[in-house]
């Protein structure tokens, strides 16, 4: 159920010009061994419907290696199916991963994504991220964020 949350929205945004992950990134074996992990969190909609996934980590070494680990959590691969979008789905996980993060005595969460999704950028920054930094790895440039988290 998983991947098919972040298959359809990898789709959508392929069909829109703006592809994202790679499908090593979410095939089912990354997937399913990232789940089996404890990694991903679903949101759900009415009937029981996933309408939301996202990855939860306590370390993220590509995007943020200057972070000494333990002391934030990273947001990775939130996804929303599409007849949920612009229902609060985003900004549901989001809380769940601000409460965790706190709950584990972290100092921040932390998140990032491609440079030029103003949307995407919008959305963080309207839940309280504030821009870290904008970093080039590889051919892309990638938006930073993190919140700081209450003691």
């Amino acid at each position: 159920m998983i991947a098919s949350v972040l298959h359809e929205a990898a789709q959508w945004l392929a069909d829109d010009g703006r592809a994202l992950w790679s499908g090593a990134e979410i095939g089912h074996e990354r997937v399913l061994r990232d789940t089996v992990a404890g990694l991903f969190h679903v949101a759900v909609g009415d009937g029981d419907q996933v309408a939301g996934v996202m990855k939860f980590e306590l370390a993220d070494a590509h995007f943020w290696p200057e972070i000494e680990p333990g002391t934030s959590a990273f947001v990775h691969k939130l996804a929303v199916r599409r007849a949920w979008a612009k229902k609060g789905v985003s900004t549901a996980l989001l809380s769940y991963a601000r409460a965790r993060a706190q709950q584990l005595g972290l100092a921040h969460l932390r998140l990032d994504c491609v440079a030029d999704r103003q949307g995407l950028r919008q959305l963080y920054e309207g839940f309280g991220f504030a821009l870290h930094s904008v970093v080039r790895i590889g051919a892309s440039s990638y938006a930073r964020y993190e919140l700081p988290l209450a003691p």
